[in-house]
């Protein structure tokens, strides 16, 4: 059994080794592993391969008719929108992905992203290193006002297990939680509402609903101008659920107050992606799904689905 790894999790210090617990892999058969692979080298490193385990790496139809002894593709992720999962079926490819490995990694990166907006913790860390509170003439400054969180509407658009776990905790700061969702039955606190009703009165809304036709662009410039100017935007979902340079625009004329993100469409960030530069936009480099918890979850249940498909009862597939 011949089994191609395209691309690590990246070198991350510290008490985290997932890329080394990788190597449980090699009880199966011969495993090659790269730290990362260009699209243009995909076929070559999978020649032969019967199980390729990806991250970003897009497998789509023209790369797949080019493995023909390619069996397996275990995507290291929950999203697996970078195989074409039509051309795999047809290749009697079996797919798999990694779901709900890092719902509570995502929520606190959420909320964290809210609380740094709201509370304006790196404004004020920042300023402090600079001496600004050494001269203060009180025991305290504020240069701007701030606001409780209790009493205020959070939106959430998709309540999957990130969605639903970031509601849980906008419930447990008293605040009221409005989805776009598709269940018919919600918890106490919350309550379905239209997309356009959502974003209208929302102090705040987080995105958390997969990429697809239907959702790229779904921030874009007619909705934001329906926001609230104090309305807070948070997308730890995908880059392209937004349209950056419309959001970019708000940013800058005021339609909006902040928008905190993990994501972007292009990554790494490019220099002159406008988000980059837009005022109150905070940006983290897509970190939210790497914490050493979610990590170690990640791997394990990638080797187990592993262990299942070669024991003929595939696990979390998708195709």
């Amino acid at each position: 059994m011949k089994i191609t790894v395209l691309e690590d999790l990246g070198r991350i210090d510290g008490e985290c080794s997932a890329d080394n617990a990788m190597h449980a892999l090699e009880e199966f058969g011969e495993v090659t592993f790269y730290s990362n692979t260009p699209y243009d080298r995909i076929v070559e490193r999978c020649a032969g391969a019967h199980i390729a385990i990806i991250n970003k790496c897009r497998m789509d139809a023209a790369v797949l008719r080019q493995l023909p002894y390619l069996r397996y593709i275990g995507v290291l992720a929950t999203g697996y929108n970078v195989v074409d999962l039509d051309a795999a079926s047809e290749q009697g490819i079996t797919v798999t992905n990694v779901p709900a490995y890092s719902t509570n990694s995502v929520a606190q990166m959420a909320w964290a992203h809210i609380l740094n907006i709201v509370n304006r913790v790196g404004h004020y860390a920042g300023e402090n290193h600079e001496g600004r509170w050494c001269r203060s003439e009180s025991f305290y400054y504020l240069d701007g006002p701030y606001h409780e969180l209790a009493g205020k509407r959070m939106g959430i658009v998709g309540l999957g297990n990130t969605g639903m776990a970031t509601a849980r905790i906008a419930l447990a700061f008293g605040m009221e939680v409005a989805a776009f969702t598709s269940k018919t039955s919600l918890p106490d606190g919350m309550r379905s509402v239209p997309m356009d009703e959502l974003f209208r009165t929302s102090d705040i809304v987080s995105l958390h609903c997969p990429l697809t036709a239907s959702t790229a662009n779904l921030v874009n410039r007619e909705r934001l101008e329906t926001m609230k100017p104090t309305a807070i935007v948070i997308n730890t979902g995908r880059g392209q659920l937004v349209n950056e340079e419309d959001l970019a625009q708000a940013l800058r004329n005021g339609t909006i107050a902040a928008y905190g993100a993990d994501v972007l469409s292009v990554e790494p960030a490019r220099s002159d992606n406008p988000l980059v530069t837009a005022p109150n936009c905070h940006l983290t480099p897509h970190i939210a799904w790497a914490t050493v918890e979610s990590q170690k979850r990640l791997v394990k249940v990638c080797i187990e689905n592993v262990r299942a498909f070669l024991n003929g009862r595939p696990a979390n597939r998708v195709n």
